[in-house]
């Protein structure tokens, strides 16, 4: 089997504009999933640990750092709170 790496393949994607269309839509998910992670990595904070701040369990945080889970707004600002982070959300437009 072959790999193909991402990024050729997403470039190609990207032109079709239902594709585009729904990548952009999902930016702010990739953003936020992004910085919770690179702040958690960042502090050597451990899933179970985190979880333990936030209240919730290791399994719902890996849940949420794979992609694999729609969370609420609830829950990422307790990942917030657990990691002394300020959630600030503004609009590009």
């Amino acid at each position: 089997m072959k790999l193909i790496p991402f990024k050729p393949l997403r470039d190609k994607w990207m032109k079709d504009p239902k594709f585009k269309q729904a990548y952009d839509d999902l930016e702010l998910e990739f953003q936020l999933l992004s910085a919770i992670v690179r702040a958690r990595a960042d502090k050597g904070i451990t899933q179970q640990e985190l979880a333990r701040r936030a209240g919730t369990k290791q399994s719902a945080i890996a849940r949420f750092e794979s992609g694999r889970y729609n969370p609420s707004l609830a829950f990422v600002n307790k990942l917030s709170r657990a990691l002394d982070l300020k959630l600030k959300v503004t609009s590009r437009r």
